[in-house]
């Protein structure tokens, strides 16, 4: 690495599209080389403490401007910021340093955010009832998170989210050593007494059935920073599973542009607090953007931090139409803009280097995480 570290973090920050925005009568995803991010040196910490109380919502006054305005990471910083903290279920924990390698260029600005997530006038979200819904794709990838988040399935073990929901940027928050997700399930009422059936069941309610957590990864870039700094540009964590959930997930993939994303729109659903026992999902338009966060004013209350944000877009490879997950909802802020207070709920933007280490954390080698 006899390059300039600061011109190779460009280098690094690049985003390719391979496949431009060509096909203009349906939305396609652009194909993006990524960098290639593995683990250095890794060594044990001492166990933490689960004294933080869980908070279902971050907040960040600096606003888009701010974060556009601020200076990129140089690439010392890049590496500081994607190494990790892994928590295990037996309360141990280590950190792993990572390296960064790349091949392609081009750079953009970055982000943050502030205040509680709010309904923006008439309440545009929607309670999905019925096991029909509940059960199929794509609302069966959205689970609960024992701390009182929400979560989106991403592979056969393992659950993105938001990292405030599992470590408050100092410690690690109640319940995180004993995390459990959650699966929305038919309750089933026995039937016996049918006359010539033995054990039938009938569906009644729904139920939440839980899967033990087997370690987490938390970014450095949230632990060291905070929410009125890095920190939100950083709010992400990824759960792994102690079995299989056998349902079907979402694949991540890298954010797009917001212009081009199908009518400027994103999705996401999530288990707000004020609808107890609802899966409630909405749509909203992209206002804004950086390099890390897209600003937004989907209704949303606390409870659905952790949601996967997602957009559903024309795969040219395969030629079929495919969701994919491009964010991770975080929270509210207030932002002067000039001189008109606005708000906005916000969520972190995967970005090349963000797909490049979750997908990592999915596959265990970099190979399978090429291509965004």
């Amino acid at each position: 690495m006899a390059v300039m570290p600061r011109l190779l973090f460009f280098l690094l920050c690049a985003i390719k599209e391979a496949i431009p925005y060509s096909a203009h009568w349906k939305p396609t995803w652009p194909a993006y080389r990524v960098p290639i991010i593995l683990p250095q040196s890794t060594h044990n910490l001492d166990k933490p403490e689960f004294v933080a109380e869980a908070k279902l919502e971050v907040s960040s006054s600096c606003g888009p401007q701010c974060h556009k305005g601020s200076p990129l990471p140089t690439y010392e910083e890049a590496k500081q910021y994607l190494s990790y903290e892994t928590l295990y279920a037996n309360g141990s924990r280590t950190e792993t340093e990572v390296g960064i390698y790349v091949q392609r260029t081009e750079t953009e600005s970055r982000g943050r955010s502030r205040m509680k997530r709010q309904i923006y006038g008439y309440d545009s979200r929607f309670s999905i009832f019925g096991k029909d819904f509940l059960l199929n794709y794509p609302f069966s990838t959205s689970v609960k998170l024992s701390t009182g988040c929400t979560g989106t399935l991403v592979a056969e073990k393992h659950v993105l989210t938001a990292a405030h929901c599992v470590h408050d940027g100092k410690t690690y928050v109640k319940g995180a050593q004993k995390l459990r997700v959650g699966f929305l399930k038919p309750k089933v009422k026995d039937s016996s007494r049918a006359t010539n059936v033995s054990n039938s069941a009938t569906p009644d309610k729904m139920k939440f059935q839980w899967i033990r957590v087997k370690r987490t990864h938390v970014p450095k870039g949230w632990i060291k920073g905070n929410a009125n700094d890095i920190g939100m540009d950083y709010d992400y964590a990824l759960l792994e599973l102690k079995k299989p959930h056998k349902r079907k997930f979402m694949k991540i993939g890298v954010s797009p542009p917001a212009k081009h994303l199908p009518g400027g729109r994103i999705h996401f659903s999530g288990y707000d607090n004020d609808r107890p026992g609802n899966l409630v999902y909405r749509f909203c338009d992209v206002k804004d953007e950086t390099y890390d966060l897209l600003y937004q004013q989907c209704d949303a209350q606390p409870g659905a931090s952790g949601s996967g944000v997602y957009v559903r877009m024309w795969k040219r490879q395969q030629q079929k139409w495919e969701r994919k997950i491009i964010g991770i909802f975080s929270g509210h802020q207030w932002v002067d803009m000039n001189g008109s207070p606005q708000e906005f709920n916000v969520a972190v933007r995967i970005t090349p280097l963000k797909y490049a280490q979750i997908c990592y954390w999915i596959k265990g080698n970099y190979v399978d995480c090429r291509e965004g």
